[in-house]
């Protein structure tokens, strides 16, 4: 892979780590965090995992559902990244919202920069949709810094890969549905964000991309080779997805057939897209027309082929579907997701060495999954509480939101009768308090799970900007910058 030398590598990492949040300060604190990380090693590779949506109730929901499927209680269960040294918590506010989206801190994580909400990799100086504002407020992110330091990356995500958190790794956009060409307005010169995967100007280029959206690859005169009454996306005429396979050692595949079938003899950049908007949740992938792969099987392949090479690598994961399943209030798919998630964290561990790998699992926010009601040891997550009823004698479930559609209270302010309502069936919808068309993020701090070098300074309560200065940091030690 092209390097720049080391000294230059420094440089960059350098202007990401002291310049990139504004909050940074040169007060003692900071200088005891300076002496700390000191004295922990760097890390070779690095693999961030973000349970997109997945708050601290997600997960004891998760763990407890995993355990009863097993058989058990489930209450005691622990998931694959539980079992790690370090946990800590992550404070995920945006500049300007005290309840943030992905764009905003997927950016945090990946720039360590705080900025507004719908920006990717522009800080806070950027104003939504403004392409005027663009220039010269462009964040690097640690992603981008790997590819210059002469590591492999790879991207894995179960959303579009032009979603805004996938988006984050590789991209920078004023606005985060700037997906494909069409999107972007007239006037502003911004790529859109699937032309900057395949452009990605650092390195040699990322490595793996696997995930869905391939509508924002291909042209609009395109059939879909799955859905076949249906297009591309792209007005400007380009198959990005052909432009990916020009070169003599990419692969581009869109099923599970042809990505059971990749010749890694042959393969050094691979690009997956099994859908052409989102890959189908966990629970449903069985019955995709074209078959996808699992995230356990896509983190896997990922790490197969990165881990070839001898500098080291860097790879974001996401389990995209957690959240877009809880925007629908349906916990079932997303405990599932979650689950699916745990799978995957526990096969990277097993696949990487932790003395030079350091792997964090976070969320880049919660959604709003309560759990409450007095339901006795055991019982169904997604049951009723049992034994127990409201003030107005009827049931109610463990599992609720606090926004979302699905509305269980009718206009004379009494509640629906959930008696004989199969409330565990995967399509069945937890009430919701207030109305929204879709249930709104919640802005608590989410949980960090670390392991491997430079992980004990993730062990406590972080601003989220944070985590990304510590990957930066883990990165450049262990190049001896």
């Amino acid at each position: 892979m092209r390097r720049l030398s080391m000294l230059a590598a420094f440089g960059l990492l350098l202007t990401l780590v002291t310049g990139a949040n504004p909050t940074v300060s040169s007060s003692s604190a900071a200088a005891q965090e300076t002496t700390a990380q000191q004295r922990i090693a760097g890390a070779k590779n690095v693999i961030l995992f973000v349970g997109d949506g997945m708050g601290l109730s997600t997960v004891t929901a998760a763990r407890i559902m995993e355990g009863q499927l097993a058989g058990g209680h489930g209450e005691g269960n622990e998931l694959s990244f539980e079992l790690f040294p370090e946990v800590g918590l992550s404070q995920v506010y945006s500049v300007n919202f005290q309840v943030p989206d992905s764009a905003a801190t997927i950016t945090a994580l990946m720039s360590a920069a705080k900025t507004n909400n719908g920006l990717v990799n522009v800080n806070r100086h950027g104003v939504r949709r403004n392409c005027s504002t663009l220039a010269g407020n462009e964040l690097t992110s640690w992603f981008m810094a790997a590819e210059d330091l002469g590591l492999a990356t790879g991207v894995v995500t179960t959303a579009r890969l032009t979603h805004a958190t996938p988006a984050g790794a590789y991209a920078v956009s004023i606005e985060r549905l700037f997906e494909a060409d069409v999107d972007v307005p007239g006037g502003c010169s911004q790529a859109d964000i699937a032309r900057q995967l395949i452009e990605f100007p650092h390195g040699d280029g990322i490595e793996v991309a696997l995930g869905g959206g391939r509508r924002n690859f291909t042209p609009n005169s395109v059939t879909d080779p799955e859905v076949t009454t249906l297009k591309g996306r792209r007005a400007d005429g380009r198959d990005l997805t052909a432009e990916w396979s020009a070169r003599p050692d990419a692969t581009y595949v869109w099923n599970k057939a042809q990505f059971d079938a990749v010749d890694l003899g042959t393969t050094n950049h691979l690009l997956g897209l099994f859908n052409r908007s989102h890959m189908e949740y966990e629970f449903d992938r069985a019955d995709d027309i074209g078959g996808e792969p699992s995230l356990t099987e896509m983190t896997e392949m990922a790490i197969t082929m990165l881990s070839r090479d001898a500098d080291g690598f860097a790879l974001v994961v996401e389990a995209a579907r957690i959240d877009h399943a809880h925007h629908g209030t349906n916990a079932n798919r997303a405990l599932r997701d979650t689950i699916e998630l745990s799978n995957a964290v526990a096969s990277a561990v097993a696949m990487v060495d932790t003395s030079e790998t350091l792997i964090v699992v976070t969320a880049d926010h919660s959604q709003s999954l309560v759990i409450s009601g007095y339901p006795s040891r055991g019982n169904d997550i997604l049951g009723l509480a049992d034994g127990v009823v409201g003030s107005d004698g009827l049931p109610y479930t463990t599992l609720n939101y606090s926004t979302g559609p699905e509305q269980y209270v009718k206009s004379n302010g009494s509640r629906v009768d959930l008696n004989g309502v199969d409330v565990t069936n995967p399509n069945f919808k937890q009430p919701a308090l207030v109305p929204r068309t879709v249930a709104a993020h919640s802005g608590e701090d989410v949980p960090i799970y670390s392991i491997g070098p430079r992980s004990k300074l993730l062990g406590r309560v972080l601003g989220q900007a944070r985590i990304g200065r510590v990957i930066l940091t883990a990165l450049q030690l262990f190049r001896g910058a």
